[in-house]
């Protein structure tokens, strides 16, 4: 099994961090939502590594097989983390791929490090740019609900995981976009990661400022977020993070929840693959940004959100 360890710093001591490689292709590291862990990427790993990307997933510190340290749970060290992989890799042109949380890192990756290693990003269902509700971030969640959430997984985590991945995949009385067995799949990954882990990064996704990480981002960024995307609103998050990225181009899943990596997984295979593949650089696309129309697979009727 391959581990990397992470460089030590004044706050956090090293840790070995599991990671997998498919070895060959256009270099993309994928950076996983919580409280999930790389695992969560199989349906892009084995569409993806075929078709020219070397596709990259590890887990983030206290989650998967990874180490479980008691500190170092905020995006500070997060993004220490991500560092230590890409050098650890030894490869530039990089695109980074962050779903929910995950997006958090590459921001912050950003915004602390700079972009000279990195090609391109793509955001889904980021958490990105402030979850938390403040005096000058109105728009955001209130406390109460994070509140409500710590004591939920406090008391019964195994409990909180299965109504959890219900809203995550959009499942509700007339809406069954995933199989019961593909939810207890999910629930079994939410089961294995340290629940002082899965503490510790509902405090920092919650809480994390991205603002101004979100300004030093100057690749081609790709923002994909779907519009009943219960655990993300799009309306405090991806809406706001394509107004923050110059240049950005903006995909709205239309009727898609948080989930949508497993839910739209072909559609959002083939938009991975055309924009990393392709040739835009971010000079040809600064001048302007993407808002596209909703997309809608033909096939599927709208989420309705019913829990």
């Amino acid at each position: 099994m391959p581990y990397y360890q992470t460089s030590k710093s004044s706050i956090a001591e090293p840790v070995n961090i599991y990671y997998e490689d498919s070895t060959r292709g256009k270099p993309v590291i994928f950076i996983h939502g919580w409280p999930l862990d790389s695992q969560m990427w199989e349906y892009q790993v084995n569409e993806l590594a075929g078709k020219g990307i070397r596709c990259i997933t590890y887990d983030r510190r206290g989650f998967g097989k990874s180490d479980r340290p008691r500190h170092g749970y905020d995006y500070d060290v997060l993004a220490a983390d991500l560092k230590s992989l890409i050098d650890e890799l030894n490869v530039d042109k990089i695109s980074l791929v962050g779903f929910s949380m995950g997006g958090g890192e590459v921001a912050r990756y950003i915004g602390r490090y700079g972009s000279e290693k990195i090609d391109k990003v793509v955001l889904i269902g980021s958490i990105t740019p402030f979850m938390l509700q403040t005096g000058d971030n109105p728009d955001g969640l209130p406390p109460s609900l994070f509140d409500e959430t710590e004591q939920k997984i406090r008391e019964d985590r195994a409990s909180f995981g299965i109504g959890f991945g219900k809203t995550f995949y959009g499942v509700g009385l007339l809406s069954k976009p995933v199989s019961q067995a593909f939810l207890d799949w999910n629930q079994s990954i939410i089961m294995q990661a340290s629940p002082h882990a899965t503490l510790e990064c509902l405090k920092s996704y919650s809480s994390t400022d991205f603002r101004e990480d979100l300004g030093n981002i100057n690749v081609p960024t790709l923002i994909i977020h779907g519009d009943s995307d219960k655990n993300v609103p799009i309306e405090i998050s991806g809406w706001k993070t394509s107004n923050m990225i110059p240049g950005a181009i903006y995909k709205i899943y239309a009727g898609e929840p948080h989930g949508l990596f497993y839910t739209q997984k072909d559609s959002l295979n083939d938009h991975l693959l055309e924009f990393i593949l392709e040739g835009h650089t971010y000079d040809s696309i600064l001048d302007k940004t993407y808002e596209e129309e909703p997309f809608q697979d033909p096939l599927r009727m709208p989420n309705t959100g019913l829990i």
